[in-house]
């Protein structure tokens, strides 16, 4: 297994861990050789010289200082692999992270997001053995025969012969073993990931399924698709123990006619009783190193295979953040018009454009309306404007100066966004709303729940505020969810707001209630509106009409109306369904 560029390259920024690890890994080796050296002179004396024990004591001692030292140096060696390990990951995990909120939410709708998740969680967990096992091994794998070697050839070079000419015959294996299992565990964490978005998928649209009667089928489904893993796993662990056992049985073999050659030579009085306990000590400790590195390997290829979805995710093309370090006012933007100028946009892999030179004036401080039939271009126009995703063409300015230019973060900072369907978490409800503003004061919050008329339902809450609203705010009606959205844009009193179709999913009623909150928060600030409801946006002070990604029509309800078009017909539609 090749030490990827980039993996490499991580390595280096956190190097000093994996220096010391190996430095201590070092001391560790030449402990073993003072270590076997001192057992050697001592067993030689007990048993062979018959020396007192008062006289092997100093050697006794000195075996007990070695074995300790060795124990005390392999300790430091591991934990400062594992320090370096965890820097990596936490540095690795920080950039994933930044770099999936720079793509923003249209990357992560593409992607699966069971596959992401595994990705960012997972992916990132499988790198520890990489770092903090095989990469060291390898200088292990270096070092330690290689002092063996040289500490045996003066002694008993015939010994250190056989051991030069065996030693290579590992890597080699290693190498014809490690391409089929470096295949295969791909396939493997491949299979895995498709697996974890696909359950995931299935889990998010459970209603849907048993709606349809169609969630047995799934269920065969999930379980054809958890035997395609347990396969594939089996086949890696199969080359895995495959790759064991022939480094077993050369290690075994080479340490076996080592044993016999020094036997034979211990008979012939050709060493001496030292010298041989000595070499027959240390040629495991030669094999071992190498053996270690075959294992170390297979725990490794995990965390390749995740790095190849890790870099993909990292090499994704990120929309500008704004380079100028400009200062972004509140009272800058709630006066200056936001222009688009012969703005395009095309998806990727498809054929027409979402918006074709759309050139329109969102003028400071009024109300601005979009309508259009479905996939006229009215979210893409939304999403550009919160710089979701860039033009592909054209460009968008705050009265001149192009809002790819402003740093992202404070443009962000002077939005306010109500969505369609909010988001909410797994969190208490005041969490929720204070989203909008983390640090606003009690009485800015009782203000902001007293505007959206959520007083009296938190009332009715059995821990108010501090209630658990369940995933994605399942224990809150959809009027609910939407009252929250509006007490975060209280909260947060932003000068532009984005309106996207606040009230498409209610009864009459609770329209009427969140107009009226909205009516409110619309005053003194530059707002966009997009709804199907009329009635929402007649008031406006212009309304644009998009079709197939163009400017068709615009104007004030009565300015419209009197034209004729899409929006005096659909206007009239609703009026004749809601009598």
């Amino acid at each position: 297994m090749n030490i990827d560029r980039r993996l490499f390259q991580l390595l280096k920024e956190e190097r000093a861990p994996f220096i010391l690890s190996l430095i201590s890994g070092g001391l560790a080796a030449s402990m073993l050789i003072g270590q076997a050296y001192s057992l050697s002179q001592v067993i030689d004396g007990a048993f062979m010289q018959k020396t007192g024990i008062q006289k092997l004591l100093p050697l006794l001692a000195l075996f007990l200082c070695f074995s300790l030292l060795r124990m005390a140096f392999n300790w430091y060696s591991h934990t400062e692999a594992n320090r370096g390990t965890v820097l990596i990951r936490e540095k690795l995990f920080n950039r994933l992270s930044a770099t999936v909120g720079t793509l923003g939410p249209l990357y992560t709708r593409s992607v699966q997001s069971g596959r992401l998740s595994t990705t960012l969680l997972k992916g990132v967990e499988a790198l520890d053995a990489y770092y903090s096992q095989y990469i060291p091994q390898i200088f292990f794998a270096l070092f330690t025969p290689v002092l063996i070697v040289c500490t045996i050839f003066p002694g008993d070079w015939i010994s250190g012969l056989i051991l030069l000419c065996s030693a290579p015959l590992i890597p080699l294996f290693m190498i014809l073993i490690g391409k089929s299992a470096s295949a295969m565990t791909e396939k493997q964490w491949k299979t895995m990931s498709r697996m974890s978005g696909y359950f995931l998928d299935v889990l998010q649209g459970l209603p849907t399924l048993k709606l349809f009667a169609q969630s047995k089928m799934q269920r065969s489904a999930i379980e054809e698709a958890g035997e395609g893993f347990r396969h594939a796993t089996m086949r890696v662990l199969k080359i895995a123990f495959l790759s064991s056992l022939t480094l077993e049985l050369v290690g075994t073999l080479g340490t076996a006619i080592i044993a016999v050659g020094i036997g034979l030579r211990l008979m012939a009085h050709q060493l001496t009783f030292q010298q041989a306990l000595f070499v027959l000590v240390l040629t495991p400790d030669f094999y071992l190193p190498l053996r270690q590195l075959g294992t170390k390997f297979h725990a490794g290829m995990e965390g390749v295979s995740a790095s190849k979805e890790i870099f993909a995710i990292l090499d994704q093309p990120q929309p500008a953040i704004g380079l100028k370090a400009t200062l972004l006012d509140e009272e800058s933007v709630a006066r200056k018009p936001i222009h688009f100028q012969d703005v395009s946009y095309t998806y990727p892999g498809a054929s027409q454009p979402a918006l074709e030179e759309l050139s329109i004036t969102i003028p400071a401080g009024k109300r601005t309306a979009i309508i259009g039939p479905s996939g006229a271009g009215k979210s893409t126009l939304i999403n550009l404007l919160l710089r979701f995703q860039e033009p592909g063409k054209g460009e968008i300015t705050l009265e001149g100066s192009p809002i790819h230019s402003i740093p992202l973060e404070a443009w962000h900072q002077r939005i306010s966004w109500v969505p369609q369907h909010p988001y909410l978490f797994n969190a208490t409800l005041k969490e929720n709303i204070l989203l909008g503003k983390p640090d606003a004061s009690p009485e800015e919050l009782q203000e902001a729940l007293q505007k959206t008329g959520l007083i009296a339902f938190i009332k009715a809450l059995p821990k108010g505020l501090e209630t658990m609203i369940g995933e994605q705010g399942s224990r809150l009606s959809g009027g609910e969810a939407q009252r929250v959205a509006l007490a975060r844009a209280f909260l947060k009193n932003a000068p532009l707001l984005i309106l996207d179709e606040p009230t498409s999913h209610t009864d009459p009623e609770l329209e009427a209630a969140l107009r009226s909150s909205m009516e409110e928060l619309m005053v003194g600030r530059t707002t966009v509106i997009i709804a199907h409801r009329l009635e929402t946006i007649r008031s406006a002070d212009q309304i644009l009409v998009i079709n197939q990604g163009k400017l068709t029509q615009s104007g004030t309800h009565l300015e419209l109306l009197a034209a004729g078009g899409f929006y005096s017909d659909a206007f009239h539609l609703q009026q004749e369904s809601e009598s």
